[in-house]
């Protein structure tokens, strides 16, 4: 009767966690309104039904400029982000540059927080705000809406299995304002995570830049070596006029890949299911193990796209 007792009373805890947790809300600021910024309020006054969204609570939002409401949202000031005790959550949507600072001021207030990427521009100073995340007990999640694309998981379901003999991803798109936006290999970080998340690990061999800064055009080449020592390459060209795009040449022993797979466009947008994400975190519904995985992920690309910076930018050599 004891045993049948115990049980009892574990099973009424349960219960009452799992209704504790179903019940649970986050009060949440988007920080910065651009593009991002502006379709994750949206998203947040318009959350899937049942889905883990429901249980972020928008608060606010944060802007440089004086906007007044949005969709009824009020505009709120940073101290009054950083400082409302029912404000648990920051989404961070600024300029790239402003991402460690902001990151680091509410994480210091305690709160948890969503960054878009790249997280920050140093590698080491990543390894410091997450230390910093840990011991406070609070989530930091990286947006990588890359990896959520129809077009993205399709290719990694053909990529399974396969040996790679030789790769190359080249990304082309408008340009980019570096002071704001970092160096390419930071600004274009997702084009990475995809090499990594594809093929793990690599090692950086070389890397290049080409520049013609009165035609704001830039060309950054990145090779690689895989874990199996089978070569990679990453380009990453910005100017003006290029059309948003990337060509694959995926080879294997089995044969190659030259094109995109096609994939239907998902009926959920893709900050949305990057929110879900978010939110199942703060629910605690992510495992340890996917938490460790994602986290050795996304430090190891900004360990590789500092590398690829410091060989960029490394003085020619001149022979005599």
């Amino acid at each position: 009767m004891q045993g049948r007792g115990s049980y009892c009373i574990a099973m009424t805890l349960l219960y009452l966690f799992q209704d504790q947790q179903a019940n649970k809300m986050f009060g949440t600021v988007v920080v910065g309104i651009g593009i991002a910024g502006s379709v994750r309020i949206k998203d947040m006054l318009n959350p899937m039904p049942s889905s883990p969204s429901e249980h972020l609570k928008l608060f606010g939002f944060v802007s440089r400029r004086t906007l007044g409401n949005i969709n009824e949202v009020k505009q709120i000031s940073l101290q009054d982000a950083l400082g409302n005790k029912e404000i648990q959550a920051a989404i961070i949507s600024t300029d790239n540059k402003s991402h460690e600072e902001n990151v680091r001021m509410f994480l210091e207030a305690g709160k948890h927080v969503l960054v878009e990427y790249p997280m920050v521009l140093s590698a080491s100073t990543a390894r410091e705000l997450w230390d910093m995340a840990e011991q406070k007990g609070k989530i930091l999640h990286v947006e990588h809406i890359e990896l959520l694309t129809e077009e993205y998981k399709q290719l990694k379901k053909e990529v399974a299995g396969k040996e790679l003999v030789k790769g190359t991803l080249h990304f082309t798109g408008g340009a980019l304002d570096e002071e704001r936006s970092g160096f390419s290999a930071f600004s274009g970080i997702a084009r990475l995570t995809w090499l990594v998340d594809l093929f793990g690990d690599l090692t950086v061999t070389s890397a290049t830049r080409e520049e013609q800064k009165e035609k704001n055009y830039s060309r950054m080449t990145a090779h690689f070596q895989t874990a199996n020592k089978k070569p990679l390459t990453w380009i990453e060209e910005r100017g003006p006029g290029l059309r948003r795009d990337k060509k694959i040449n995926f080879c294997f022993k089995s044969g190659c890949l030259e094109n995109l797979p096609e994939a239907p466009r998902s009926a959920v947008g893709l900050f949305m299911q990057d929110q879900n994400l978010f939110a199942k975190k703060l629910l605690g519904q992510v495992s340890k193990e996917e938490l460790a995985a994602e986290k050795w992920r996304i430090l190891r690309c900004l360990d590789l796209a500092e590398e690829i910076q410091q060989h960029c930018e490394r003085p020619a050599k001149i022979h005599s």
